[in-house]
């Protein structure tokens, strides 16, 4: 595995080495050691995976400490464009966003952890998105950022006719009205 810093501190993308050939390919997608060795502390507890079409825009989310989730996630079929928020207060990088593209084919995963609002958007025709958490899903703790807040400028890449938003997600608050207890 080969894992890299991003320009928000604790986020990391992870490519994992693939060996191809006729058969097929094989890789690790998961391995502690190596996650221990990069810092990455987490204890994973659950596995979620979901199944999402053209458009469907899941986010911005996070659970409120102490039910914070840190996440390892990637793409089983397809192709997404994931994007992460920082929201810990005193972090440089607060309120700043990381987006990049997790696909079958390119094999990327991505560690987030705790304190940072997460979303996706499909770029394929559907997509299988896999996630780890090391803490239980705990539905009182659930919020959420507006995935169109203006401040944070983010360059969703479906067009807005086409992006498909649950009714919950359509009414979450912008960052600045967030309720949110993260500190750097």
């Amino acid at each position: 595995m080969i894992i890299k810093e991003t320009p928000l501190p604790g986020l990391l993308i992870i490519e994992p080495k693939v060996f191809e050939d006729s058969r097929g390919y094989f890789f690790e997608s998961f391995n502690r050691k190596n996650l221990l060795d990069a810092g990455v502390e987490a204890q994973f507890v659950q596995d979620n995976q979901s199944l999402s079409h053209y458009g469907v825009l899941r986010g911005l989310h996070y659970q409120l400490a102490p039910y914070a989730q840190s996440k390892l996630v990637r793409v089983l079929m397809g192709s997404v464009w994931d994007v992460v928020v920082d929201i810990r207060k005193n972090s440089p990088t607060f309120g700043q966003y990381f987006g990049i593209e997790i696909s079958a084919e390119n094999k990327i995963q991505l560690f987030i952890p705790q304190g940072f609002a997460h979303g996706f958007a499909v770029t394929s025709p559907s997509a299988v998105f896999f996630y780890k958490c090391d803490s239980f899903y705990n539905p009182e703790a659930e919020r959420g950022i507006h995935f169109n807040d203006p401040g944070l400028s983010i360059p969703w890449p479906i067009p807005e006719d086409k992006t498909i938003i649950s009714s919950k997600d359509k009414i979450l608050p912008l960052l600045k009205e967030a309720t949110m207890n993260f500190v750097y």
